[in-house]
């Protein structure tokens, strides 16, 4: 087809005159000369403010073809096999359904001559043609092919599995480099725009399992089935990328990778374990500029806000922050920091990693390699007459003994320590052989969090709960009448998942003078609890139901991340404290 009748057409469809589309094609070959590779039709129906699948719904009807609403369609294996994997990336395209011995294809761009006559070449079979949107194929593409397909299938069973040494920083959404190459870095530009946290390469008998963790929720990711052929490649090609000894494959090793992706600074830490079947590798991707928040975006309330901004402008103290790994423990730190930072007060930190850089804070990275562990950091820190202190994790008796001395003798230390609530962290500090009397002397306040999935704002949809289910789960009794709740319905968005992004729930336990004697009598936690709850302390499970009635997160979410324990829910499931 010439291109004046294609352009007469588009532009009917699009309701334009043929000047106008003329426009709109230079305007396209200037973007695609800056970088941008969105397809012409695409950015057409764009300019004309129509969405993309009913523009190629309109355009299907002017050609007499069927448009397919991929989502809805299942493509068998037999069927995808017909077409080969490089053939089908390479043009988008994707065979969905065979029919009297014809192969359907649905393609993004129907007057490209060069895609028709190389399916028809590579199907070897007559062949009919059906449109869906770029955006939908590209989806179906990963979803039953796998993602990397087409790399592993440029990679020939006798390619040579030693990598190069040298790599590119910047991690693109096109890379054309080598097979292995482009394909881990595929893998880690899929897990950036899925806003993962975490990559896990989990070698197993017949297959290497690649998991992506979004908002604190494991994934698996859909692979093409001879990725296993190539495990041993793809694993050495990370190693090489951090930093690591690849020819050593029976010790846990670590290492790091710095890359930019879409001009964002990406802080990678991998770790590597040897297993039955092979290394298995984690990757944690911490982006620079997403893990600051101020201290009012936490999602505190007023109260227990204004409490922590009386709290970390002590001149001295111990702030404790609790809870499991990726409770967004060092967010809520950096957020203390950078609300008292200024040129009046000397803040140093020992961490590790340093995970984001604040301006004028001086941050000390823990390397316990050559000997440079938080104990021996914060011994020498106290040094340098420094008002503020944080220490990444105090994690045995040194560091806390440390820590404590200082905040005695005129220090604001903030901290991070592993346990399940606020109460357990004076029991943890006694089990690390600190004495009671200086705990109770020097800890100011604790703050155990957890990260909860917030709902997604796109499909959020009121729901109806069974008041009896509301009352076995502890949810307070006088406001299940009136109380609303929301959920996600799954969508586009958000992956069918009904959630996007995350939100803090907290249990903020101020150390008042009547919990003083208790944990200088070394006192349980649960007492330590309860005389907490009647002062006024909220637990992790009344914020969170505080946030369910709000409208940011759902019941269930507020059961999977919190604890249960009988005597916390009989006092404060009838709280209602804002």
């Amino acid at each position: 087809m010439s291109f004046s009748p294609v352009r007469n057409l588009v532009a009917t469809v699009a309701e334009a005159s043929p000047a106008q589309f003329d426009d709109w094609r230079k305007s396209w070959r200037a973007t695609t000369e800056a970088g941008s590779a969105e397809p012409l039709l695409t950015f057409v129906a764009r300019e004309r403010g129509v969405a993309e699948d009913v523009f190629m719904q309109r355009l299907a009807a002017a050609l007499g073809w069927p448009y397919l609403d991929l989502p809805k369609l299942t493509v068998e294996n037999e069927v995808r096999n017909k077409l080969s994997t490089k053939i089908a990336f390479q043009y988008f395209v994707l065979p969905v359904d065979i029919k009297n011995g014809v192969l359907q294809i649905a393609v993004s761009d129907p007057f490209d001559a060069a895609m028709m006559s190389a399916i028809r070449f590579d199907a070897k079979m007559p062949v009919s043609f059906a449109l869906s949107t770029r955006a939908e194929i590209e989806k179906a593409l990963k979803k039953y092919y796998g993602v990397g397909a087409e790399t592993l299938d440029e990679m020939g069973e006798g390619e040579p599995m030693e990598l190069e040494l040298a790599y590119d920083k910047e991690i693109t959404e096109g890379d054309q480099e080598a097979s292995v190459i482009k394909f881990v870095n595929q893998i880690i530009w899929e897990a950036f725009k899925d806003r993962a946290t975490d990559i896990h390469f989990e070698p197993q008998e017949d297959e290497l399992r690649i998991r992506n963790r979004i908002d604190g929720i494991l994934h698996q990711i859909p692979l093409p089935p001879q990725l296993k052929r190539f495990q041993s490649a793809i694993i050495s090609r990370i190693k090489v990328m951090s930093g690591m000894n690849i020819s050593e494959k029976r010790l846990p090793q670590d290492g790091r990778i710095n890359v930019r992706i879409k001009g964002e600074e990406i802080d990678i830490r991998v770790s590597t374990v040897p297993t039955v079947y092979g290394e298995s590798v984690s990757l944690r991707l911490l982006t620079r500029g997403k893990i600051f928040l101020s201290l009012d975006k936490l999602g505190f309330s007023p109260l227990e806000e204004a409490a922590i901004r009386e709290i970390i402008i002590k001149p001295h103290g111990i702030f404790l922050v609790t809870g499991p790994t990726g409770s967004g423990k060092s967010t809520s730190l950096y957020a203390f920091l950078s609300a008292i930072n200024s040129v009046h007060k000397r803040i140093i930190t020992v961490e590790e990693p340093v995970e984001y850089e604040l301006k004028g804070i001086n941050q000390i990275a823990v390397r316990p390699d050559i000997g440079l562990t938080f104990a021996m950091g914060l011994r020498h820190i106290l040094r340098q007459d420094p008002n503020v202190v944080m220490v990444g994790e105090i994690r045995d008796q040194e560091t806390a003994d440390i820590a404590i001395r200082a905040s005695l003798t005129g220090h604001l230390v903030f901290s991070t320590l592993h346990t399940n609530d606020a109460p357990s962290a004076f029991t943890r500090l006694t089990d690390m052989g600190i004495e009671p009397f200086l705990i109770a002397s020097s800890v100011e306040a604790v703050q155990a969090q957890r990260l909860v999935r917030t709902i997604c704002p796109h499909c959020k949809t009121e729901q109806t709960v069974d008041h009896d289910y509301l009352r076995r789960i502890g949810f307070p009794a006088n406001e299940i009448e009136t109380a609303k709740f929301w959920h996600g319905a799954g969508c586009e968005a958000c992956r069918g998942q009904g959630y996007q992004g995350r939100k803090g729930i907290y249990e903020l336990l101020i150390v008042t003078e009547a919990l003083r004697p208790l944990i200088m009598n070394r006192a349980p936690a649960t007492t330590i609890a309860m005389r907490a709850i009647e002062n006024g302390m909220r637990t992790l499970r009344v914020d969170g139901w505080n946030k369910v009635k709000a409208g940011v997160t759902t019941i269930e979410e507020v059961l999977r991340v919190t604890q249960t324990e009988e005597h916390r829910e009989a006092l404060a499931g009838g709280d209602d404290r804002t």
